[in-house]
């Protein structure tokens, strides 16, 4: 799928409009037409290569929210049309034991990053939440209820979810509310 975006073609250059190809939609996949964006410091340190990993061409954003435009034969949790959500992953294994416990930000077999990482399977840099459309495994969205706004969620999907956001997306909330910490671990 031909798609545009805001790119970064170097640390310190502006970002510019960017056209690329999407991968291809696999089994598992959820395709989205992306509608809102947050804007995260991380997104600004990558732009400006301030950690010293980026890979140019950088299209950042990882608080994404839009709605489903396509979905791959074996996706069962969403349809055309849903409201959805998508954070700073995009893909995992979901077969080693971190991914079993909810934990693939620490897949022992190589999780995909929302963007600048390479794609497990393929290799190739992933691009995201600055453009128009994302594939992603269905496994990393989150649907969004219609009682929200959706110019309104995409602040809120930093790193992990917060406890409101949570709670607002009828997801369990941690008693102590440090959800927001894990990150950091």
């Amino acid at each position: 799928m031909k798609t545009i975006g805001y790119a970064a073609l170097s640390p310190s250059t502006p970002l510019a409009s960017f056209t690329f190809e999407r991968r291809a939609l696999r089994a598992n996949d959820v395709a989205m037409e992306i509608l809102y964006c947050g804007v995260c410091h991380s997104d600004l340190h990558t732009a400006r290569n301030d950690w010293g990993w980026t890979q140019y061409p950088a299209v950042p954003g990882h608080e994404i929210v839009g709605r489903v435009t396509q979905v791959g034969q074996d996706v069962t949790r969403f349809r055309v049309g849903d409201a959805v959500a998508v954070g700073c992953l995009v893909d995992s294994c979901q077969e080693c034991d971190h991914c079993h416990q909810g934990e693939e930000q620490f897949c022992t077999n190589g999780r995909t990053d929302t963007y600048n990482a390479p794609d497990r399977i393929t290799g190739e840099n992933t691009y995201c939440g600055y453009a128009k459309h994302l594939v992603v495994r269905e496994e990393f969205v989150l649907r969004v209820p219609d009682t929200l706004t959706l110019a309104h969620v995409a602040p809120l999907l930093l790193q992990v979810l917060p406890p409101t956001l949570r709670y607002a997306l009828g997801m369990s909330v941690p008693a102590a509310g440090l959800a927001s910490l894990d990150w950091a671990v």
